[in-house]
C-alpha cells in the first residue's frame, strides 16, 4: 500500500470512528450494551469491514469498546480516555459520581460565568450565542447535544479570560459529559432556557445575572441526579424483597 493509500485508509477509519461515537450516543446506547455486528455497521456507514475494524480499534484505544471473543463487541465507557484528565472512569458508581461532579460545577461555573460578563468580548458573545443557538436547535430536532452542549460551557469558561479557568475546560467537559450520560437527556427544555439565560446576562455584562442563571442551571442538573438516584434506590429495595 503507498503512502498516500494508507493515509487515506487511516482518515476514513476516524472518520468512522466518529460516526460509531455518534451513534452510541445518539441511540443512547449504555455501558454494558453490545454494538451492532460488522456486517451491519459497514453498511450502515458505508464502508467496507476493515475499515469499521480500524475504526473499532481506535474506539478500544480510547477506552469506549471492547471485544469479547465470540460474544462480540461491548460499550465499556462513553466518555473518551482523553476527555477524563482526572481519570474518573475508575469509579463504578456513575451516578454518586455525576453527583460529585455537579457539586464541584456548583463551586466553580456561577463564578466563571460571574467573571465571563465582565470580560467577554463582541466576538465571544457571537460565538456564545451561536452555540447556544447551535444547542436549542439539536435538542429541538431530537438530535444528540452532548457536543454542542461540551463546546457552550467551555466557551463561557474562556471568556472568563482567566488562565487558570481556562486549564480547568477538560474537567468541566468532563463533568457535562458525564451528567448527560447519566441523565440520558432529560432536561432539555430546562437546558434551552439556562443556557439561553446565562448567553443573554453575558451579553448585557451582567455579572449578578449570569452568576444567577447559571446557579439555576446548575441547580437543575444536581436536583435530577438526586431524584434519579432515589428512584435508582428505589428499585434495589424493591428487588430486594
Amino acid at each position: 500500500m503507498s503512502d498516500l493509500s494508507h493515509l487515506k485508509s487511516k482518515l476514513l477509519a476516524e472518520q468512522v470512528q466518529e460516526l460509531i461515537y455518534q451513534y452510541i450516543l445518539d441511540h443512547s446506547l449504555t455501558v454494558g450494551m453490545k454494538l451492532p455486528n460488522e456486517f451491519d455497521l459497514a453498511r450502515q456507514f458505508n464502508v467496507g469491514r476493515s475499515t469499521i475494524r480500524e475504526a473499532v480499534k481506535l474506539l478500544i484505544s480510547q477506552g469506549i469498546l471492547e471485544v469479547r471473543r465470540g460474544s462480540g463487541t461491548y460499550i465499556i465507557s462513553t466518555t473518551p480516555s482523553d476527555m477524563d484528565p482526572l481519570g474518573l472512569r475508575r469509579f463504578e458508581d456513575k451516578m454518586s459520581l455525576a453527583l460529585d461532579l455537579a457539586d464541584l460545577r456548583m463551586m466553580l461555573e456561577p463564578g466563571i460565568a460571574e467573571i465571563a460578563a465582565l470580560n467577554a468580548t463582541a466576538e465571544d458573545i457571537l460565538r456564545l450565542r451561536g452555540l447556544c443557538d447551535l444547542t436549542e436547535e439539536r435538542i429541538l430536532t431530537g438530535s444528540s447535544y452532548i457536543k454542542e452542549d461540551i463546546a457552550f460551557h467551555t466557551c463561557v469558561a474562556e471568556c472568563s479570560k482567566n488562565k487558570v479557568v481556562e486549564q480547568l475546560v477538560p474537567m468541566i467537559d468532563t463533568a457535562v459529559m458525564m451528567f448527560v450520560n447519566v441523565t440520558h437527556t432529560k432536561l432539555k427544555n430546562e437546558t434551552i432556557m439556562t443556557h439561553r439565560a446565562v448567553t443573554e446576562a453575558i451579553a448585557d455584562h451582567d455579572p449578578t445575572g449570569a452568576r444567577s442563571a447559571m446557579m439555576m442551571h446548575m441547580a437543575f442538573n444536581r436536583d435530577l441526579i438526586k431524584k434519579l438516584m432515589k428512584e435508582q434506590e428505589g428499585t434495589y429495595a424493591f428487588s430486594d424483597h
